[in-house]
């Protein structure tokens, strides 16, 4: 049995900071950072089932056609994902009266949609990037026993040399997203890529303000690093977690970013929200085919 204080339940029988019961959230689970996302997409919706909101961690689940989707605002972090995948997780796959593990492990879909910053000069602004491998920069999984069982080893130590990886830094650890969510969800209006989830906005994503950078050239060891033909493509700041906890607990994961920003080229579209709301249909309509 899970100890109460490894598994929190509020009162009310909701799991402690998503405020969710297992029967109110779907099998696919749509991720975003930010809460007013969540209201987007449940814009399209045809059913609203359910509400919930603590914190940043906001959720609406309800039916796009034929399918039954979950909306999770997951805040900005690995971090946070670390929760929220954690608890996600435990509503499918622990029986929250006893405390015990269930036989049968239920697999979740995790699909986040972002937006993110290009490293390369020909993605451009507005581009639809799909995450087929995501680096992070964050250390959080190697905190889980099995991380080199879910990791690409070779890309990490090939990275680790082309980069010169400062001793002060977190690990990097590389995994792969779900094939079968990739081959749903891929077309030729997206573009395949490898992203990196940074720890933070700013510095380690190479922005300098009145900080300055402890490696002021890692920006562009990343941009020319190659590995089996695969460069990365760009920074987002979640998507590392997903993966490397999705592999760890059996789920399929997967993330589609909105560049809107290039750092090569230093165009950016501030004004991305018609665009998000493009991505978003096209991502609802192929779950719909799926």
């Amino acid at each position: 049995m899970i100890q109460e204080s490894e598994l929190l339940i509020n009162p009310d029988g909701t799991i402690f900071h998503l405020h969710l019961k297992p029967e109110q959230i779907a099998d696919t689970i749509l991720l975003v950072g930010d809460p007013g996302r969540v209201d987007l997409i449940a814009s399209f919706f045809d059913v609203i089932e359910h509400k919930a909101q603590n914190r940043e961690f906001k959720t609406i689940t309800g039916w796009y056609k034929n399918r039954h989707l979950s909306v999770v605002a997951t805040g900005i972090g690995t971090d946070n994902i670390d929760i929220v995948v954690n608890e996600l997780d435990a509503l499918v796959n622990i029986d929250m009266k006893t405390r015990k593990m269930k036989d049968d492990i239920t697999c979740l879909n995790l699909i986040r949609l972002g937006t993110s910053g290009s490293l390369q000069k020909e993605i451009p602004v507005n581009s639809f990037v799909i995450s087929e491998k995501s680096i992070g920069f964050d250390g959080l999984l190697n905190f889980y026993d099995g991380r080199n069982i879910v990791c690409d080893l070779e890309f990490e130590q090939s990275l680790l040399y082309h980069t010169q990886w400062g001793k002060l830094l977190p690990k990097p650890y590389v995994v792969d997203c779900s094939d079968d969510l990739f081959n749903a969800i891929s077309s030729k209006q997206t573009i395949s890529g490898v992203n990196i989830s940074a720890p933070g906005f700013y510095g380690p994503q190479g922005r300098v303000l009145r900080l300055p950078l402890a490696d002021p050239n890692l920006n562009e060891k990343i941009t020319s690093f190659e590995f089996l033909g695969k460069k990365i493509t760009n920074f987002e700041m979640e998507s590392s977690a997903i993966y490397g906890l999705s592999k760890l607990l059996g789920h399929e994961a997967l993330t589609i970013c909105l560049i809107i920003a290039n750092r090569v080229t230093g165009e950016a579209n501030e004004n991305y929200h018609p665009q998000m709301k493009i991505m978003v249909k096209y991502v609802l309509d192929k779950l719909v085919e799926e």
